[in-house]
């Protein structure tokens, strides 16, 4: 099997390279940042293809990160992967929803706060990125996956190699070059867990989202999603608002002693570039664009990828 160079340490590069070895391949990952440090670290993770296109391919990939998600939660519970009830708010009747077909059972709830006209109730992976990265690294470390432990700032691919698998996420937009890669910034709040079981969510607008996460041991509030913003501090006001939106969804959040405040960068693009590319003697696998929904993509993209490295 080939030698493949995986650039990139976050939950698309990780699982990647993973799936890559379990393939047979000897594989090597460098990463300008290691996985704790990535925006998969920063996501709250819950499953849903968040601001991804095209609806088609997502669709299938979604499902299919679906089932991998749920098998995980069932035998994997190390991994940080849970199985959890919620609902996604509407404030208009549900209808016809493009993703609705990748959730195995969904029902409509009329029991939502006011404001609301009904919810999509389903189960739905949540995985605890903090949990999650760790156990993703050590799996790949396992099936001989080398990581190159000093942070690498790749210039150029043509540097890496006759067969390399472009998982740079936000970094695409400079390093392929792509400028079809924006920043989508998402900020959220940390906070100690406040006995909440059910995840929330309600996207407000384009660029103001309301979700409550419950993890394994504290819970994720957000949050937004900016086009086009690069900063990476978090802001107060910002925060505040995030807190107050989400405490009139879920008043146990009043008060709720807060852990962190971050902010990640979601790499958005107008589809998920998923393709091979050659040049000259190289071969460049790119699997990046993955907009708001990384995570969730990151099974089903992961196995493509090894198709494409293994094909013709």
């Amino acid at each position: 099997m080939a030698a493949v160079t995986v650039v990139g340490a976050g939950v698309s590069g990780l699982t990647t390279a993973l799936r890559l070895a379990e393939a047979g391949h000897d594989v090597e990952v460098v990463a300008r940042e290691r996985p704790l440090a990535t925006t998969s670290a920063v996501a709250a993770a819950l499953w849903f293809p968040y601001r991804v296109l095209p609806y088609e391919r997502v669709l299938a990939w979604s499902a299919a990160g679906y089932r991998a998600f749920a098998q995980l939660a069932d035998e994997r519970p190390e991994s940080g992967v849970v199985l959890r009830w919620g609902t996604e708010l509407l404030r208009r009747e549900p209808g016809d929803e493009w993703w609705t077909p990748a959730v195995p059972a969904l029902e409509v709830t009329r029991d939502v706060p006011a404001g609301y006209a009904a919810g999509w109730r389903f189960r739905a992976p949540v995985i605890d990125t903090g949990h999650y990265l760790p156990w993703l690294a050590a799996e790949a470390g396992a099936a001989g996956v080398t990581m190159v432990e000093e942070p690498v700032e790749v210039a150029d691919l043509r540097s890496l190699g006759p067969l390399v698998v472009d998982c740079a996420g936000i970094g695409a937009r400079d390093l392929v070059p792509d400028p079809a890669v924006v920043p989508v910034r998402g900020q959220v709040v940390v906070t100690d867990p406040v006995g909440v079981e059910e995840w929330v969510s309600d996207d407000l607008d384009d660029r103001t989202l309301t979700y409550v996460i419950p993890r394994l041991d504290d819970v994720v509030v957000g949050g937004t999603a900016e086009e086009g913003a690069w900063g990476t501090e978090p802001d107060p006001a910002v925060a505040e608002a995030i807190l107050a939106r989400a405490a009139a969804l879920v008043p146990a959040l009043a008060g709720a002693r807060v852990r962190a405040h971050k902010v990640g960068l979601r790499p958005g693009r107008p589809s998920v570039r998923l393709e091979v590319e050659r040049r000259g003697a190289q071969t460049i696998v790119h699997n990046y664009g993955h907009g708001g929904a990384g995570v969730t993509l990151s099974w089903p993209c992961a196995d493509e990828v090894v198709a494409l490295v293994s094909g013709p």
